[in-house]
């Protein structure tokens, strides 16, 4: 008798073979970490915010009865309001700076050959292993009153004196997350112009078109689905950032992160920030909705 067959005769065709029944007892097991892991960390959290929105504080304590209270506050203060639009075309001008300069060194990388396109991407790569708080730093040392960028416009003469423009207001929370973020923008864009067919540039020059030509009427349009997913990256994690602003923005650099930290920290108006941030989340999903609605049509259009 071979193994196979004596194999077959351990086990009737009425019931299934040990390996197979084994199989059937992990899948619970991987289904309950599939589902709970996910439930338990992103769900969970984002119910409880919810339900903490609709109580309040009052004296320093916690009130459980529900209110609406907390939504009336941002929609009717003076304050919250206006940081919150101020916050919104912030990110807006960080994700088209980002765009700006990320898209020219994606197309440039798509134009090399062999392993230096994926050697300079890696290099791309790397700053997002870093630690954050220290590019945080970094940028400050360049931007800083004392900083290189003002001692290099001191040593050619161009200022008299060191510039307070780019350190401690909006401007410096600008450029802090332009270059944070930038990698972020530079792989969608990549990854969506090395799908373009080198067969529809070919086509395109033997067409007579000329290489303005052919990057305005084919590569593009072609490259708007990854300009859209890099637009939406950069603005949902600025719009999310509460330690850039708050290590380099200062008095003056004030934003809606930062307003939803300080209800958490300072203020202890638990109620009041888990409003905010459900209110933040409602406009990071209809932002990754239409960044997923829009990009999904260019990438289907002819």
């Amino acid at each position: 008798m071979s193994a196979g067959e004596g194999a077959a005769a351990g086990w009737s065709g009425d019931t299934l073979p040990p390996a197979t029944a084994e199989a059937r007892l992990w899948r619970p097991a991987i289904a309950v970490l599939a589902y709970g892991l996910p439930l338990a960390f992103i769900v969970v959290p984002l119910v409880a915010f919810l339900a903490y929105s609709f109580f309040s504080v009052e004296g320093g304590q916690m009130r459980f009865d529900l209110t609406l209270l907390n939504y009336r506050r941002f929609f009717t203060d003076e304050i919250f309001l206006p940081v919150f639009w101020r916050t919104g075309l912030l990110c807006l001008e960080v994700a088209a700076l980002a765009i700006g300069f990320g898209y020219p060194v994606a197309y440039l990388l798509t134009t090399l050959e062999g392993r230096k396109r994926y050697v300079l991407a890696i290099l791309l790569v790397i700053p997002l292993l870093m630690s954050y708080v220290i590019k945080i730093y970094a940028i400050r040392s360049i931007l800083g009153g004392n900083g290189f960028l003002n001692k290099a416009l001191l040593a050619i003469g161009l200022i008299d004196q060191p510039l307070t423009f780019f350190v401690f207001n909006l401007n410096a929370v600008l450029l802090a997350l332009t270059a944070l973020l930038i990698p972020f923008a530079i792989l969608p864009i990549f990854l969506s112009l090395e799908r373009i067919p080198r067969s529809l540039l070919d086509a395109s020059a033997d067409l007579g078109a000329s290489g303005a030509q052919t990057f305005a009427r084919v590569i593009l349009p072609l490259s708007l689905p990854g300009v859209v997913a890099a637009a939406t990256f950069v603005f949902v994690l600025a719009i999310g950032d509460f330690l850039t602003p708050q290590m380099v923005g200062g008095n003056s650099g004030f934003t809606f992160g930062r307003i939803i930290y300080s209800q958490f920290g300072t203020a202890f108006n638990w109620p009041f920030g888990a409003a905010l941030s459900v209110i933040l989340a409602a406009v990071v999903m209809a932002v990754i909705a239409f960044g997923a609605l829009f990009g999904g049509r260019r990438s289907k259009s002819p």
